[in-house]
C-alpha cells in the first residue's frame, strides 16, 4: 500500500461470488454499509432457509462478470430479486429505489470483512427456528 503522509491510498478489496452452478458470477467491493439476517417470509421462501443473511452496498459497487444474460429477475424493475436462470440461486436483491443491492452472503466465494449485526423481521420468523446468538432482534425492519 502506498502511503501519502499519514493517509493510506489503496483500492478496496474485491470479493467474488457465484451461483450454485457457476453460470452467473459477480464481483463486489468489500465496502458493505450494513449486514443483517432477514427472517421475513419472502426471504425464507426465496432462499429455502430460516433466514437470509445479506449485506447492503451501493449498486455501482457490484459487477456481474459472467452470465448476466442468464439472470432471472423476479419482481419489478425496482425492487427485484436476481436469480440464476439456470440453477435458481438468489444472488442479490435490488432495493432502496435501485440505489443499493443486498448481496446474499451464501453466494460469496470470498469472506467479507463485515458480519451480521442484527436480526430483522423476527416478528414473522419461522416458528420452528430459534435464534440462539446475542445479536439485536427487531420485530420488523431495523
Amino acid at each position: 500500500m502506498a502511503m501519502i503522509g499519514s493517509l493510506e491510498t489503496s483500492s478496496p478489496r474485491t470479493l467474488n461470488g457465484k451461483c450454485l452452478c457457476g453460470t452467473v458470477r459477480y464481483q463486489v467491493a468489500d465496502q458493505f454499509r450494513y449486514c443483517l439476517n432477514c427472517h421475513c417470509s419472502n426471504c425464507r421462501r426465496a432462499t429455502g432457509a430460516a433466514f437470509k443473511p445479506f449485506a447492503g452496498i451501493e449498486r455501482t459497487k457490484l459487477r456481474v462478470t459472467c452470465g448476466e444474460d442468464r439472470l432471472l429477475i423476479f419482481g419489478k424493475e425496482s425492487p427485484h430479486d436476481a436469480h440464476c436462470g439456470n440453477c435458481g440461486s438468489l444472488l442479490y436483491s435490488l432495493v432502496r429505489e435501485a440505489a443499493f443491492v443486498h448481496i446474499t452472503l451464501g453466494t460469496l466465494v470470498d469472506a467479507p470483512s463485515i458480519r451480521p449485526s442484527a436480526h430483522i423481521f423476527v416478528g414473522s420468523k419461522a416458528p420452528w427456528y430459534t435464534i440462539t446468538d446475542d445479536l439485536t432482534q427487531h420485530e420488523e425492519f431495523a
